[in-house]
């Protein structure tokens, strides 16, 4: 039995239900472990009661830890919520000894396949710790400054080594995990780079194409729809993360891809519907983004430009706008970027 945990609040619970609803389907012997970050989360979760998931409330993780209420104290809530990434993990494999490892996992996660390909992989390299790389394609290097390695999946076995991160890592994060990008550190996720140097062979670079694919990695993979289910590589595809994946109006989602690469209607109808008929089930409104924190004009036509905005119809998401540009909507604006800063 493989353990997996993840943590979200009201507003992610549509998420956060799909993520459960996936990994019922596709590994029904696992057991997902949710930390609650509000009572109405907590509730939902209790109302909806089911062998394998598992639920801990946020006061129950903070309860008699000093270090994490002085950290909650001098950041924002997004801050925090990036804080408790390595404290989530680390507080099960430290109160439930009995675990053999816990796979970490951002609520937007969604299962395609087995994960069984990713546990195989660990321990064919005898790691300790599993980390995966974000895989920008070469016209996305420009984003390597925030982070070689993604926090949405990272796999810790309970022994010394595995540990021995987390305790590392969940220092680092107490004593400073904020949203802005300074020379060796970002969030959470930018203390990654150093663990394969710090760690040695404890921690092992997933190789996986499947694992972890994301709108900032899709465009440098070979994609096919075959009869057993979507291939990215030549493998099966695992996990998509759908990063910023949000409504902004009835029928109509910020696909969250513009700074990256827009995919083509045939893969998004063979990604995002799956995941919106996911969302649809878990019968909660995913909140739509508010008018205050949509784009200003620049950011409305640089959408349509590359059709980053999509409308469903049908079981299709169709973009508003000169949907073919997409591909290259993220190459086009680091380059832009570049520009401005010469």
């Amino acid at each position: 039995m493989n353990h997996f945990c993840t943590c979200f609040d009201a507003a992610f619970l549509p998420q956060g239900l799909a993520l459960w609803d996936s990994l019922r389907a596709l590994a029904p012997d696992s057991t997902l472990w949710v930390l609650a970050l509000d009572e109405e989360t907590g509730a939902a979760l209790r109302a909806r009661a089911s062998e394998g998931l598992r639920l801990v409330s946020l006061a129950t993780l903070e309860a008699g830890d000093d270090a994490l209420a002085a950290a909650k104290q001098n950041r924002s809530r997004s801050e925090y919520c990036f804080t408790l990434s390595p404290c989530w993990p680390r507080w099960l494999l430290s109160c439930h000894p009995e675990l053999p490892g816990i796979t970490s996992l951002d609520a937007d996660l969604y299962f395609f396949a087995s994960p069984q390909p990713f546990f195989a992989e660990i321990e064919a390299a005898g790691a300790s710790v599993a980390i995966v790389g974000h895989r920008f394609p070469p016209a996305l290097r420009d984003l390597e400054p925030w982070g070689r390695y993604n926090v949405g999946i990272q796999y810790f076995r309970n022994d010394a080594a595995g540990r021995a991160v987390l305790d590392d890592w969940r220092a680092r994060c107490l004593d400073w995990c904020h949203d802005r990008l300074e020379p060796e550190r970002f969030a959470d996720q930018k203390y990654l780079e150093a663990w394969p140097e710090r760690f040695g062979a404890a921690v092992h670079v997933v190789n996986h194409p499947g694992i972890n694919v994301a709108p900032w990695n899709w465009s440098g993979s070979a994609w096919r729809s075959e009869a057993g289910g979507i291939q990215v590589d030549g493998h099966s595809l695992i996990a998509f993360h759908f990063a910023k994946f949000r409504p902004w109006f009835p029928g109509v989602w910020d696909s969250g891809q513009l700074d990256l690469a827009v995919m083509p209607r045939w893969l998004r109808r063979a990604v995002y519907e799956p995941y919106w008929q996911a969302l649809k089930a878990s019968g909660f409104p995913i909140p739509q983004v508010s008018r205050g924190r949509r784009p200003g004009v620049t950011g409305w036509a640089l959408r349509l430009m590359f059709g980053a905005l999509w409308w469903r119809a049908g079981g299709a998401w169709i973009a508003l706008g000169l949907g073919p540009m997409g591909r290259y909507s993220g190459a086009w604006i680091c380059a832009w970027r570049r520009r401005r800063k010469s």
